[in-house]
């Protein structure tokens, strides 16, 4: 008998709408769409596409216009800023620019202790706290030893997204939503992180949403990819269906754009 799989997140309809009038901007059109546990999902789409505006959506940094989200089954309720933080136990973001994902007051401990904190921990003995923060650093191939006691803009790019997963090692929320993970470290780290978050969604069993302008990446580590252009999903299905036979132009467009090193360079349309 296959195991059924359990819906994670889920999407009815969701709009939002900026301005009004001849300033009104749809960034977000009637989206339908439905993620399970455990799953790796890819929003692809070029910028402006609106796949930025429905990741705050998902995260509930901002409000739909019309349309609901549903959690684990049952409708979000973010009606008060209690219900926020219990609902921020569960999904977490990595976003794509690292230099602006911490506060530069705090040390690296205050990061990684916050977390603690948040999951319940506050009162645990202090050897602990270390133990776990240690943990969390080796994870990600840093020494916590050489963190400690340092501000997050004394490490490299790749440092501080690799500090990122360790948040969310400790924090082991159910979703990850990650904004262009990768867009800006080098090319020797990007499979690296890629690679670290997949371990964790291994180890945790969480369900990690990619949103990205890469539709190789989106190919590399989805198991479901969901194609937007001008705020609605064109085309949606399992990775292989979506690379290897898409019926969409727009995404038939996605594909011919990756640069090939075997292949000259098509720039006529840039």
């Amino acid at each position: 008998m296959v195991e059924q799989k359990k819906m994670c997140l889920s999407g009815k309809g969701l709009t939002k709408v900026f301005g009004v009038g001849n300033q009104k901007c749809v960034a977000v059109d009637h989206v339908d769409f439905d993620f399970y546990e455990s799953e790796v999902i890819s929003i692809v789409g070029e910028s402006g596409s609106g796949k930025t505006t429905l990741a705050k959506l998902l995260l509930g940094l901002i409000n739909p216009t019309e349309g609901e989200v549903y959690f684990q089954g049952k409708k979000r309720d973010i009606s008060n800023q209690r219900k926020k933080q219990e609902y921020w136990k569960n999904i977490q973001a990595i976003f794509q620019d690292p230099y602006s994902s911490y506060n530069i007051f705090n040390k690296i401990d205050s990061v990684l202790l916050d977390c603690i904190y948040m999951r319940g921990g506050r009162k645990l003995p202090h050897s602990k706290k270390v133990e776990l923060m240690a943990e969390a650093c080796s994870f990600v191939n840093l020494k916590f030893e050489e963190m400690t006691n340092k501000y997050p803009f004394e490490l490299s790019g790749g440092q501080m997204q690799r500090l990122m997963i360790a948040r969310i090692f400790l924090l082991k929320p159910k979703i990850l939503l990650a904004d262009e993970p990768t867009s800006m470290i080098d090319a020797c780290s990007r499979a690296t992180i890629l690679d670290m978050l997949i371990d964790l969604r291994n180890e945790i069993g969480m369900t990690i949403i990619f949103i990205t302008h890469d539709i190789g990446l989106a190919y590399y580590v989805s198991d479901s990819v969901y194609i937007m252009e001008r705020g609605k999903i064109v085309e949606s299905g399992s990775a292989d269906d979506m690379i290897l036979h898409p019926r969409e132009a727009y995404t038939q467009r996605l594909i011919r754009d990756v640069p090939k090193i075997h292949e000259e360079w098509d720039l006529s349309t840039v």
